[in-house]
């Protein structure tokens, strides 16, 4: 058994040490906005938070994070009603949908650390892939998040 605090609970996790995080989360604990896009951290689609740090759960063993304190999607907000979540909403950032919660995950870490980013600062913490393409969307949600 694997013991995680994930979104602020304890869970006992029965799971191969090896096995990616992304997947304990989805299969073994059925918490699904995590997403699987490419299974080589590239894409973002599983990012969630490790101690606060944006990480690409695809790749990273379960045994790795054993003592953080994991936050996904889910644990960002109880009803989706974080500033950012609303300020996605308001900018109309989302379409297909699909890496929204690695890309909101990505963002909420990079806030964190850098309260006011420039463009410069959001092209280089931001490496998330959105096959739709609403970078600018993207862009200005994180500004009016920022402007609060």
């Amino acid at each position: 058994m694997i013991n995680l605090t994930i979104n602020g609970a304890a869970h006992a996790v029965d799971a191969s040490p090896d096995m990616p995080l992304l997947w304990v989360l989805r299969d073994k604990l059925g918490m699904t906005g995590t997403k699987f896009g490419c299974g080589i951290a590239q894409c973002g689609a599983c990012t969630v938070h490790v101690n606060g740090v944006a990480m690409r759960s695809c790749v990273t063993p379960v045994s790795a994070v054993g003592d953080a304190e994991i936050t996904t999607i889910e644990g960002l907000s109880e009803h989706g009603d974080s500033p950012l979540q609303k300020a996605w909403v308001a900018h109309q950032v989302p379409q297909c949908g699909y890496c929204q919660s690695g890309l909101i995950m990505a963002v909420d870490a990079l806030l964190k650390v850098k309260p006011k980013p420039t463009d410069a600062e959001i092209n280089a913490a931001i490496s998330n892939i959105c096959r739709c393409g609403t970078y600018a969307r993207v862009r200005d949600a994180i500004h009016d998040v920022a402007k609060a």
